[in-house]
């Protein structure tokens, strides 16, 4: 019997992403292609070592979630194709993406020109798809995990990408520090803008926001009056707390 309760109890460990396993390991496949391409004579070696550190971290959370927590489809394309544009960045180093020289030669048209930016944004981009891809995720690992409803765990999701986006800035300010001058430039992606640690935060909370407002009002269109009612008495409960 023992044996019996514990077979059961290991297939609903191993069960909580099974119906997605075949698309995890799709997009596992293609990120262990895409971290190959992006090693592949990178243009700083050892920035692209730096800019993996935080990648190998990511792994074992990778697999605890896959484990653990159960994800929607959604959740798992957003943040592989994060890791995906990380990887990107990663091979040229954030700020040195030559993405205008592609729109140049597919397109005929200057992006820089166009918009009139005088900087290379691929390392702003990438902050704001740090907020647009993984905002909802973590929405969902907070209310699986904590078991959080209503408006809560939309508002710490959020409040996981503004606080994580800090402290990826301290983390930079750091490998600054700690490494060379040419690997810590490359790293910290500045180009001059003594802003840049503060637009880049700005720009995940937006990309967050913007996440979180459209699922929040296409869950509040499928749910009706119940994602409501759950709302409400999430305030109600703060309320009652203080």
């Amino acid at each position: 019997m023992h044996m019996a309760e514990s077979s059961k109890k290991g297939t609903r460990k191993a069960a909580a992403n099974a119906p997605h396993r075949t698309i995890i390991l799709w997009l596992s496949a293609l990120f262990v292609v895409s971290i190959t391409l992006s090693g592949w004579y990178p243009l700083f070696p050892e920035d692209w070592i730096v800019e993996h550190i935080l990648v190998l971290a990511t792994a074992p959370v990778l697999w605890l979630l896959y484990r653990k927590i159960p994800l929607s489809v959604v959740s798992w394309v957003g943040i592989y194709l994060f890791l995906y544009i990380h990887e990107l960045g990663a091979h040229y180093t954030y700020s040195k993406v030559p993405y205008d020289q592609w729109t140049q030669s597919w397109f005929g048209f200057s992006l820089n020109g166009f918009f009139g930016w005088e900087r290379n944004h691929f390392d702003r981009f990438v902050h704001f798809t740090y907020g647009l891809l993984l905002a909802y995720p973590l929405k969902e690992i907070i209310t699986a995990w904590c078991g959080a409803r209503g408006f809560w765990p939309w508002f710490f999701a959020l409040d996981v990408v503004m606080s994580t986006s800090c402290f990826y800035e301290l983390l930079e300010w750091a490998a600054a520090l700690v490494f060379s001058e040419e690997v810590g430039t490359a790293y910290l992606g500045t180009q001059g803008d003594v802003w840049d640690a503060h637009k880049d935060i700005l720009l995940a909370v937006i990309g967050g926001f913007i996440t979180l407002t459209v699922a929040t009002v296409l869950e509040a269109r499928k749910r009706g009056a119940v994602f409501w009612k759950e709302w409400r008495e999430s305030f109600r409960v703060a309320r009652d707390v203080n």
